[in-house]
């Protein structure tokens, strides 16, 4: 019995030698293989779904945060917070992504906020300018709400929707398949149905006035385009699709396979020596509390998923195994302390977390804080070099080595009463300052400050005092981050205009649709009544209701494409990508020799070719958006000039 005892011991000390031995292997381009299957479903208890990320910035963007002393310049990969309100300026674009295959776009001179956020919610505010709504994908049970002063419309399945707000009307169509449902002030609910267009005018109790969508003009076909892009990543081969970023790792790096952690990325054009986590800035977000923002433009996934590994000699991202919902951190390090040194300087260094190692919380709700946590890790799990299941209770104060931070200069840190307080300068830690730090576990005890929740500095274009203090139609109200940003010592500093509340329309199941039950003998919600059959004063709620002027050919019910482009065959083509020429590009903006490529799931060569194929396909800035009114007035004139060739038209 006694040397059965002394075998399983000995197996036991084998069993953990071996796992603890990590090899250095050089890492190879990698095969173009099917990436590994998926995992179950993550729970998500961090505290909140993934926040929308601002996922690309054209001209001159601010940004403006609850409790920031001013307006900033936006920043591309900011986490978006309820609350946040970006403004474009003249000539400017933002990009907002909110799902794996979802996005809104505002166009310039234009203010759009983040409002409210739930799993199954998304609340926007619109007080003036462009947006252009391209939803590929709609979760069952999702709803996208777009609130402005005339109405609240709410989204429940995929198409492409164009808003446009000026001085004293709504302009909303559908288009590609979409389709929504109005609620102005004062009235009921509506249900707008594919390719048609409704204006409102007024803003107590709006003229509703219904009519034909009209073509898709260069602005929505930038947004088309854009989006069939953005889905051709190559990086999806080896993340969750539901990751975002993953087209700017495609322009700014290589795709290689380390022996020990699978697909790794390598980020080029970096300077020598650098590391991770050294370049950007510490913001405070009201509910991830400490996040990282990171100056490249391809700072999203590897900063907020997987993991960090030193390999060879240089620094490499592994996502780790593909996981079906990955779920997102405000940033994956190991943060470490010591005693004071110098003149009351007391030292906060960070390092990145290593292959399966756990983050500690320090943001989310009492019970999470402080619990070892893998989040959408789907890797081993791994603590002091021993691998554990999924079912181990794991001591907060064993988890005491971290291998990243025993590689010469990975720790970087900054005096602790300037930490989250701008750009600053981070100093590398020596071998001999490190011995004097230890790993801290929980809350961080800095407080923020104004300049925490911004992530730029410098100034930037205010929107006019008219955009900033109109109030919208809203079924919500908007969250108020009031009392989380007291708690942490600050105050609003500008207050949002409030919301007037109508009701919520019904939520359609999948099977019904914003158009109405199609199971039999189900009665439909009210529609709105076509020009043609209501009087002038017949409008949804007892709002005034006038017919639309033409507005060009009757919209098609256009069938929503798949992830790989447009697959629907629509006659309105996007506009070609830079760089492509006009009579070889396809209708998703592809050469047919790509489109080749794509359908044999040909992977780029690892360097040079495939960063210059993707600048190349890249779209370009988008163009001026304009407002269909605009557009039908400047056709006026042409027809009265000549109204026997407008009768032969």
């Amino acid at each position: 019995m006694r040397e059965t005892r002394i075998v399983v011991v000995v197996l036991a000390l084998i069993s953990v030698c071996w796992l603890g031995f990590t090899p250095t292997v050089e890492a190879q381009p990698v095969a173009a293989v099917p990436p590994p299957p998926t995992a179950a479903p993550a729970r998500d208890e961090s505290g909140g779904s993934t926040p929308p990320r601002m996922s690309y910035v054209n001209g001159e963007v601010s940004f403006w945060r609850q409790g920031a002393s001013d307006w900033t310049p936006a920043q591309l990969n900011i986490p978006l917070a309820p609350g946040d309100v970006l403004y474009t300026s003249e000539g400017g674009a933002v990009e907002i992504q909110i799902g794996r295959a979802a996005f809104v776009r505002a166009g310039n001179d234009t203010q759009i906020g983040l409002d409210n956020q739930e799993n199954d919610f998304l609340q926007f505010r619109v007080t003036g300018g462009h947006a252009g709504i391209d939803l590929r994908q709609v979760p069952p049970g999702g709803t996208v709400e777009i609130d402005t002063p005339q109405a609240a419309f709410t989204i429940q399945q995929a198409g492409y929707y164009r808003l446009d707000v000026d001085q004293n009307s709504t302009t909303f169509s559908t288009q590609r398949g979409g389709a929504a449902t109005m609620t102005p002030a004062g009235g009921a609910a509506a249900p707008i149905a594919p390719n048609q267009q409704v204006v409102l005018t007024g803003t107590d109790s709006p003229t509703v006035a219904l009519g034909a969508a009209p073509p898709l003009n260069a602005w929505d076909n930038w947004n088309y385009q854009r989006s069939a892009y953005l889905l051709r990543s190559a990086s999806q081969r080896y993340v969750s699709p539901a990751m975002y970023g993953g087209e700017e790792l495609d322009q700014n790096g290589t795709w290689r396979n380390a022996e020990t952690y699978g697909p790794v990325w390598v980020p080029s054009a970096v300077p020598s020596g650098w590391q991770p986590y050294s370049t950007g800035r510490w913001v405070w977000d009201p509910r991830f509390g400490w996040t990282w923002l990171d100056d490249a433009p391809w700072g999203w996934a590897p900063y907020h998923y997987g993991r960090w590994v030193f390999v060879g000699n240089y620094w490499a991202w592994a996502p780790g195994p593909v996981v079906v919902r990955p779920v997102y951190a405000p940033a994956l390090v190991v943060f470490l302390g010591g005693p004071t040194v110098g003149v009351g300087v007391r030292p906060l260094c960070w390092a990145p977390l290593g292959w399966g190692e756990p983050v500690v919380p320090w943001w989310g709700r009492p019970g999470f804080v402080g619990v070892p946590w893998w989040g959408g890790w789907g890797g081993p799990r791994v603590v002091n070099n021993v691998v554990i299941n999924r079912t181990t209770v794991v001591n907060v104060t064993n988890i005491n080595v971290y291998k990243n931070v025993n590689i010469t200069h990975a720790v970087v840190g900054v005096p602790a009463d300037r930490f989250g307080r701008g750009q600053v300068q981070v100093t590398r830690i020596s071998q001999t300052e490190l011995q004097q730090l230890r790993p801290m576990h929980g809350a961080l005890d800095v407080k923020p400050v104004a300049a925490s929740l911004a992530p730029a500095t410098g100034p930037a274009a205010k929107p006019p005092a008219e955009l900033r203090n109109r109030p919208v139609v809203a079924t919500r109200a908007p969250e108020d981050h009031a009392p989380t940003l007291r708690e942490h010592g600050l105050t609003e500093s500008e207050t949002r205009p409030t919301a007037r509340l109508v009701p919520a329309p019904k939520k359609m199941t999948p099977q019904e649709g914003v158009g109405g039950p199609t199971s039999p003998g189900a009665r439909p919600p009210a529609r709105l009544p076509s020009t043609a059959s209501r009087g002038p004063d017949q409008g949804p709620g007892g709002a005034k209701s006038e017919a639309l002027p033409p507005t060009g050919r009757k919209g098609r019910g256009q069938e929503m494409p798949t992830a790989e482009g447009n697959q629907s065959g629509s006659p309105d083509r996007p506009m070609r990508p830079s760089g492509t020429p006009p009579a070889a590009a396809g209708p998703s903006g592809e050469t047919p020799g790509q489109q080749q490529k794509q359908a044999q799931g040909e992977r780029p060569t690892p360097h040079g070719g495939a960063h210059a194929q993707a600048r190349a396909n890249r779209p370009g800035p988008p163009p001026k958006a304009e407002h269909p009114r605009h557009r039908e007035q400047q056709s006026r004139p042409a027809q009265a000039e000549n109204p026997e060739k407008a009768k032969d038209r």
